[in-house]
Formats: structure tokens, C-alpha cells, sequence
């Protein structure tokens, strides 16, 4: 049985902002158009984008190392901390990234700490126009630690069984 808590969010969100070279003219074209919203947030961003999104717009911006040196591995941590509310990924569903397995973790994390995230455009257009996006919000966040503990416990039956012992969720026979 899954449990949940309840993860408040403040008005002033924190929000991680990340481009693939490819997307990085289209997100900040996208920050440029939000700049007043984005303003009223405290905002971060792997090293390139943050870069070009605190030279360009004026906007200050917490940077991050650069995606493929550890920077969505970075923002993915802050995610799992709770130090991070909001996700815009504008990332190249064509183009391969010599760091794939970072990206498919970060937006894994995204996931299982039910943050929102926008891969486009028009979903993050539809986020930063929610009255959720400007006020406080209860995050729901399952505890995945029952999930975990019997996964762990299936693994221990399955090595003792392969080690020709006895199954330890067997009773003993007689």
C-alpha cells in the first residue's frame, strides 16, 4: 500500500531551465516573452542555457555545471533534495545527446517527484499561465520506500532459492 505526503510549494517557485543547443534560441525566446512571470521566481539553469538566459534577458540565474558535464545529473539531485519545484526542458527529441542516460534520468526524476515539467513550448506557455503556477500548491509525493523494501525482500527470497537453499518466505517443512 502506497503512502503519500504532502510537499508544499510557495508562490515563488524555483525553476530549472535547460535548452539543447538546438532548443536554446527557443527557450530564450520563451523566456524573453515570460520575463515579468519568470521575475517573480528564483530561477536556475545548466551552464550554457543560465548563461545565455542571464546575458540576454537581464534575468538572474543560479547556473548549474553544463548538461553533459554533470549539470541534468546536478538539477536531478536538487529535484530529489525538494530544491526544485518547476522543470522546463526544452530538449531535442531528434538530434542524439552524447548524454541521453542523464537526460532519460532527469526527466525520470521529474516523474517520480511529480514536479511539473514542460518539454515544449505550449506546455510551458500553459504552466506559467496556471493560477497554480503563480500561487502555493500542495505537491502530492508518494513514498515509494514499501515498493522498495519488497523488491529487496523478492531479491533475497530469489538468491537463497538459486543458492539452493531454502526459500526464507517458506515455512520450514515439517
Amino acid at each position: 500500500m502506497a503512502t503519500h505526503s504532502v510537499v508544499p510549494m510557495s508562490g515563488v517557485k524555483n525553476v530549472a531551465l535547460i535548452a539543447h543547443d538546438s532548443r536554446k534560441s527557443d527557450l530564450l525566446e520563451w523566456v524573453r516573452y515570460n520575463r515579468d512571470v519568470l521575475r517573480e521566481h528564483r530561477l536556475f539553469a545548466t551552464g550554457t542555457t543560465g548563461g545565455l538566459i542571464a546575458a540576454r534577458t537581464g534575468l538572474p540565474v543560479t547556473r548549474f555545471k553544463s548538461g553533459p558535464l554533470g549539470g541534468d545529473q546536478q538539477v536531478g539531485a536538487r529535484i530529489s533534495d525538494g530544491a526544485l519545484d518547476v522543470l522546463i526542458f526544452f530538449w531535442d527529441p531528434l538530434e542524439p545527446q552524447p548524454h541521453d542516460p542523464d537526460v532519460k534520468a532527469l526527466l525520470r526524476i521529474a516523474v517520480l517527484y511529480n514536479i511539473p515539467t514542460a518539454c515544449n513550448r505550449a506546455t510551458a506557455d500553459f504552466m506559467v499561465a496556471s493560477d497554480l503556477f503563480h500561487g502555493e500548491y500542495a505537491r502530492i509525493l508518494e513514498d515509494h520506500t514499501a515498493t522498495r523494501e519488497a523488491w529487496l525482500r523478492a531479491q533475497v527470497r530469489l538468491a537463497a532459492i538459486q543458492d539452493g537453499g531454502v526459500d526464507p518466505g517458506e515455512p520450514p517443512a515439517p
